[in-house]
């Protein structure tokens, strides 16, 4: 399984080379292409017009050293089962250089809360310092997270379901240094830690149902603390919703008893995007196909069960539109989507998209990638704040059995 790994890391570093080769006078530069918002119009302008209808509308670009917010406050149904919910996203986009040579920088923070027990303060940053020089990727989340499980592997049928109650933790953060353009290296340190694991079941614990060691003992906290080293490449000048440009993150995680850790172990995430404009000539008017897809495996026994791979559960929680969070579980995760994004109006208030995803985990008896689980969907997007390019996202998601609507501010990649 570890030579397995580590032929496609080397697969994984060559193909993105390959992939995301640009021309040298490109790289040489690394200037940003800048959004125009000349002739775009977001909700803002919306309410602008209603309430004052004879002001003109003064139209600017993003500017260095100024902050773009977009708020969100809804109700909702939570997309794995948990009931309706309430949830307010604030995301905030600012440029701490030139807007040529410096990506936007973002702070998402989504806190929520429903009447079956779950609470959740997240706050997620992408900081871009001066020129790209350097790069600050964070994560913080206090989350009360009661939610069902099904067990590893990819053919756990529905029966299989058992609600496990937690608090958990995490904080990871890491630091890049730009090597040249486009491409950067790091390190960070990652926590996670859940607290009170308690599946429901009166006669069988979590240990019972998924087959697992690790993690799984009625009440116990499971702790896991390591640094990580990183590679990025990424031509993206905006996350929040990204332009035409590429997109890799190669992460190893180390997880050891130095720092905490319970027990020792290792894991390995592999993520690429690609991002293909389908009319360049009119960079304002979005038709754009995003392709993505991300390997994410443990390497080795010891990995406590929360913390195995598990569709949803990737980087950002985006992943699995159209499945039940959590669904498939094994000790390695294989996932990859295509979306359709376009324009409605000319203006670029609304737009829509279309979606397809594909989800496999590897087999806890072989380690064999048995089973393969689509779902698909679409989505109307909703210009919210055009200096910052953020989109109010509304997404329908079907697989076998299952359906939902999910609600983000800016696109689920």
């Amino acid at each position: 399984m570890v030579n397995k790994i580590i032929a496609f890391i080397v697969i994984y570093l060559f193909a993105a080379n390959a992939l995301f080769a640009q021309d040298s006078t490109m790289v040489s530069t690394f200037k940003q292409a800048q959004i125009d918002t000349v002739g775009q119009k977001d909700l803002i302008d919306v309410f602008k017009k209603f309430f004052r209808p004879n002001k003109p509308s003064t139209r600017l670009n993003a500017q260095e050293g100024k902050v773009y917010f977009s708020f969100l406050p809804t109700a909702s149904t939570l997309p794995d089962g948990g009931g309706k919910m309430f949830i307010t996203s604030t995301t905030a986009g600012f440029y701490l250089g030139s807007q040529q040579t410096t990506n936007l920088s973002s702070f998402t923070f989504t806190p929520y809360f429903n009447f079956k027990g779950r609470f959740g303060l997240p706050l997620r940053s992408s900081i871009w310092f001066n020129n790209n020089q350097w790069y600050l990727a964070g994560d913080t989340r206090f989350m009360v997270y009661p939610q069902d499980t099904w067990g590893l592997g990819g053919n756990q049928p529905e029966e299989n379901r058992m609600r496990v109650d937690y608090r958990y933790i995490r904080f990871y953060q890491s630091l890049y240094r730009r090597i040249k353009s486009y491409f950067f290296a790091g390190v960070g340190y990652n926590l996670d830690y859940h607290m009170r694991i308690k599946g429901n079941y009166a006669n069988n614990d979590l240990q019972d149902v998924s087959g697992y060691a690790f993690g799984t003992d009625y009440g116990q906290n499971s702790l896991s603390s390591g640094v990580t080293f990183n590679l990025l490449y990424d031509t993206r000048n905006n996350s929040i919703n990204p332009l035409p440009g590429c997109y890799a993150n190669l992460i190893y995680r180390i997880n050891t008893p130095v720092l905490g850790s319970n027990r020792t172990w290792t894991s390995v995430y592999a993520d690429m995007r690609k991002y293909i404009s389908l009319n360049p000539g009119k960079p304002a008017q979005q038709n754009t196909l995003a392709l993505w897809t991300y390997f994410w495996s443990t390497l080795d026994r010891g990995a406590p069960y929360l913390s195995l791979p598990s569709v949803g559960w990737d980087l950002y929680n985006r992943s699995g539109r159209g499945v039940e969070q959590n669904r498939y579980r094994g000790q390695s995760l294989w996932y990859t989507e295509a979306e359709y994004r376009r324009s409605i109006t000319s203006n670029g208030l609304l737009g829509f998209v279309l979606f397809a995803n594909l989800t496999s985990v590897n087999e806890p008896d072989t380690r064999q990638f048995n089973y393969f689980h689509p779902a698909g969907g679409g989505g109307l997007r909703i210009k919210i704040n055009k200096a910052s390019n953020t989109n109010i996202a509304i997404d329908y998601g079907f697989s076998k059995g299952y359906s939902s609507i999910r609600l983000n501010l800016g696109e689920a990649f």
